[in-house]
């Protein structure tokens, strides 16, 4: 099992990604609202150094939206390859970070296959 973590700067993708990972047979995701290092920096009067880097940075970019799920070996390569189809390149600057964690043991969440 895994533990499939996307961090999505490209928001308003969020819920055409949903959708579609719900029409594969994805299911179980958890979403919370996230913020980028530099983001919260630049938001701290207390520090006018990174204060300066706030008019480089577009002030009406939203948040992050933090995405985990926990699935087997295949359902995340097709949540993988889902992420990929509808935000495309994530090499690409501000669209996602997608990475994984070995998941030893999980309780609550039905059958993992």
């Amino acid at each position: 099992m895994k533990l499939l973590f996307i961090v999505l700067n490209k928001v308003e993708m969020l819920e055409a990604l949903l959708e579609t990972m719900t029409a594969r047979g994805l299911k179980g995701a958890t979403v919370i609202d996230s913020k980028g290092m530099v983001r919260l920096l630049t938001e701290n009067e207390d520090f006018p150094l990174f204060g300066s880097l706030r008019y480089l940075i577009d002030s009406d970019t939203d948040d992050n939206k933090t995405i985990f799920m926990v699935l087997s070996e295949e359902q995340t390569q097709i949540a993988k390859q889902t992420v990929r189809d509808i935000l495309g390149d994530l090499s690409k600057p501000n669209t996602a970070i997608m990475f994984t964690l070995p998941v030893d043991d999980v309780e609550g969440i039905g059958d993992v296959k």
